[in-house]
């Protein structure tokens, strides 16, 4: 329309011409388009942890997917809680445990009585330094394929008087270990920090095929690096063994230790 042909009443003084519409705002098209992305993410997670096993996801990334779909977010944070990874396994065998007595003293001394009592002092010390560790019968039920970082089995010798020198303690592993020189490391841990915490002396003179043969080391883990300690005679070492037992679980303690640690040791002249 020309300006000549411009009605009447729009030229009048107090008239304003209508506004054009504006366009919408980019803002409004994208805050749209978030809320489509966070619909079809919390479709796909849903669907994703449906579909997943547990056990596929990582530590922790279960709980907080979870979390998220629930809609309560109780921390305020935006990332996963960090799952603590589990503490290394130790195993430790009360000889005779569960199965029968052991050596039986005329007294009624038995040798099962003795070997549970330094392995739960044994298992106490290991957990206070900081690992998990299962406390073991002869035959229990976990032990066939069992594996740990290291697995002891704790005995102690007859009550029988034989002679003088039949006191002292002995170390012993599997002749057929996978990890021979793992093995032998650990005898010599446990021999060397075990004479220093009881003072008795090394007798591996008296070691047995029943002891390198020991039924145990047939049935773990080939990875479980394993050995049999017998603690002392029951007759001659019984004062040690009964009345001085934290020591006694001390060397054995110190003597796993030294071995995870891979402490220097070596093993202890005997007879």
């Amino acid at each position: 329309m020309l300006q000549d042909e411009i009605p009447s009443e729009m030229s009048e003084p107090g008239f304003s011409e209508p506004r054009r519409p504006r366009p919408r705002r980019a803002s409004m098209n994208i805050f749209g388009q978030l809320t489509t992305i966070v619909a079809v993410s919390a479709v796909l997670a849903t669907l994703f942890t449906a579909f997943t096993p547990l056990g596929l996801l990582p530590g922790g990334l279960t709980e907080w997917v979870a979390l998220q779909l629930s809609g309560s977010n109780a921390g305020g944070g935006s990332f996963p809680t960090p799952t603590p990874r589990p503490r290394p396994v130790i195993g430790i065998v009360a000889g005779h445990w569960g199965n029968d007595s052991g050596a039986v003293c005329s007294d009624g001394l038995t040798e099962v009585e003795v070997n549970l009592d330094v392995a739960t002092r044994v298992q106490q010390k290991l957990t206070d330094a900081g690992f998990d560790v299962d406390l073991l019968q002869e035959y229990d039920d976990r032990m066939p394929g069992y594996n740990a970082l290291v697995l002891v089995s704790i005995h102690a010798d007859t009550c029988e008087y034989i002679d003088d020198n039949a006191t002292g303690f002995k170390v012993a592993s599997s002749l057929a270990s996978s990890a021979p020189e793992k093995a032998q490391r650990l005898v010599a841990c446990l021999s060397n920090r075990y004479q220093t915490a009881t003072g008795m002396r090394y007798h591996p003179a008296s070691i047995t095929a029943h002891m390198s043969n020991y039924h145990t080391f047939n049935e773990i883990h080939h990875d479980t690096t394993a050995a049999i300690i017998e603690t002392g005679f029951l007759n001659l070492d019984r004062q040690m063994l009964t009345q001085n037992s934290n020591a006694v679980a001390d060397g054995i303690a110190s003597g796993v230790l030294c071995y995870i640690y891979n402490e220097s040791a070596t093993t202890p002249e005997g007879n």
